[in-house]
């Protein structure tokens, strides 16, 4: 009976939940614009690993899914990458059901989500996102104009060759996407009792998302101990990312990388609770 009900809620939340944790990694202040490329928090071929774990009454640490998160840099000009040659951004992220969720709702999840972005001032330039369920797929991507400061989504089903949807939208600086939001909040300053709103589109829809910095507290990580911000986006409810109802924490660090480490989402289903299982820097060749 526990497992029937199981497979009832994450059949219908599977999309939204897993869609949502993509999200989780982090929050902060929206003001000045974020720094150089080289003064950046995190390095060309930084690589995180997530996994997520369901809890609902009796059923504790469910395996459900596994999350990559890895930024990379591009030069402007392929052939003629200098050390002061402009570059963006490049920033990978992937979400694929495993384990216990796969037997119970008897499909596969996966989402895969890239973004490049103009690292002064931090902002999205394109992002593209590919969202599959079963037999079920969806392709879609968001060109940024931040002259004219609009948007152009566009999405359609990959495996078939008709017109895509198309929906052009007004945005504010500086926009952000589910994906580049991550990392543009790691290089800004944490400090508890702040609370700010951050731009953002996703799925053809613009809002602005408000965040609260909660608390600052040591918790046990892959790390070891470490000093962390708590911090809470508001991310549900009819005019922010997910219609549905639900709170999302998550734990940043208080150091110069600024890594989400921790985040739990509660949603009508259960609670899922995300961990930084392991992480590689390239420029130490050091992974944990």
């Amino acid at each position: 009976m526990v497992i029937d009900c199981l497979r009832k809620y994450i059949r219908q939340a599977a999309g939204a939940a897993l869609a949502v944790l993509l999200l989780a990694a982090l929050t902060k202040l929206v003001s000045a614009q974020a720094p150089a490329i080289n003064a950046l928090p995190f390095s060309p071929g930084e690589e995180l690993v997530y996994q997520a774990e369901f809890k609902r009454g009796l059923l504790r640490g469910i395996d459900v899914a596994e999350f990559r998160f890895k930024a990379d840099r591009k030069p402007a000009s392929p052939k003629n990458e200098t050390a002061g040659d402009p570059a963006t951004i490049s920033l990978m992220g992937d979400v694929i059901s495993k384990g216990l969720f796969v037997r119970v709702a008897g499909f596969h999840f996966h989402q895969h989500v890239e973004s490049m972005v103009d690292p002064k001032p931090f902002v999205a330039l394109r992002t593209s996102k590919l969202y599959e369920q079963g037999k079920r797929a969806r392709l879609s991507e968001a060109v940024f104009d931040h002259q004219a400061r609009k948007v152009t989504w566009s999405e359609r089903d990959p495996n078939e060759s008709g017109t895509p949807a198309i929906t052009t939208l007004d945005f504010s600086e500086p926009i952000q996407d589910v994906l580049t939001v991550i990392y543009f909040l790691r290089t800004q300053h944490l400090e508890v009792g702040k609370s700010f709103d951050i731009p953002l589109t996703d799925s053809g829809r613009v809002f602005r998302m408000s965040v609260a910095v909660v608390e600052r507290k040591g918790i046990d990580t892959v790390l070891g101990r470490v000093n962390a911000f708590r911090v809470e986006p508001a991310m549900f409810g009819a005019n922010n990312l997910s219609r549905s109802r639900g709170q999302l924490s998550i734990w940043i660090t208080d150091d110069s990388r600024h890594l989400p480490v921790k985040a739990q989402l509660k949603v009508d289903i259960g609670t899922f609770d995300i961990k930084l299982k392991r992480l590689s820097f390239p420029e130490t060749r050091q992974a944990r």
